[in-house]
């Protein structure tokens, strides 16, 4: 018997990332929507994820938390999806490389700058990231080397660095170079990405449920 799927999210929030995975590999899963607040810091839900965000993906036994994990952890947990490239090549090295990348300093980068956190240029080697404007020619170059972050062929990196410049362009916490727009063009209308928004923005509420 194969173990169940269960996605616990918001569609507020990076648990989008985690559905549109979950929709590139093709095997049945759950949702369990929960709101922010008390509803993802009761002790059960603690017990599966202690920092009381989403997404957290259970599969059988296995817990993993955090956005670009569970794209990994799903790319090894089904490798006929095709989403990994083969351990000990280049392929896999850009695989880790640029998937940590984007968890990493793309992240902390784009948040710091949103919410008005600007390092000091002679405190740049103290961050992860450098700088914006250092943290954008990375990201810049790790999607115009090959026509996807690990080589000539989509893979999970591309969910999560996909994700993150989709959003980066659409909220403008990225600027709209060329090489970001040509590579979300590549992956914007992925039949798994398009499933994954529709059921994510399906499950939002409406205006009359807000409190």
């Amino acid at each position: 018997m194969t173990a169940s799927l269960t996605l616990y999210t918001n569609p507020r929030s990076r648990g989008r990332i985690a559905r549109w995975m979950l929709e590139e590999v093709g095997q049945p899963y759950d949702v369990r929507l929960l709101g922010f607040g008390p509803e993802m810091t009761t002790p059960d839900y603690l017990a599966l994820n202690p920092m009381g965000k989403v997404p957290t993906l259970t599969h059988g036994k296995a817990v993993v938390s955090e956005a670009a994990a569970i794209c990994a952890y799903l790319a090894d947990a089904f490798p006929k999806a095709g989403l990994a490239p083969k351990p000990g090549t280049p392929e896999k090295a850009a695989f880790f490389r640029w998937l940590f990348f984007a968890a990493g300093p793309v992240e902390a980068a784009i948040s710091d700058r949103a919410l008005g956190f600007e390092v000091p240029p002679e405190r740049g080697g103290m961050v992860g990231y450098g700088s914006y404007e250092r943290m954008l020619n990375g990201l810049e170059h790790a999607v115009t080397r090959t026509p996807y972050v690990a080589g000539g062929k989509f893979s999970a990196a591309d969910v999560y660095v996909g994700a993150q410049v989709g959003w980066g362009l659409h909220f403008k916490s990225l600027p709209a170079r060329p090489a970001f727009t040509a590579y979300w063009d590549r992956l914007k209308d992925r039949p798994a990405c398009l499933r994954a928004i529709a059921a994510s923005d399906a499950e939002m509420p409406k205006e009359g449920d807000r409190g």
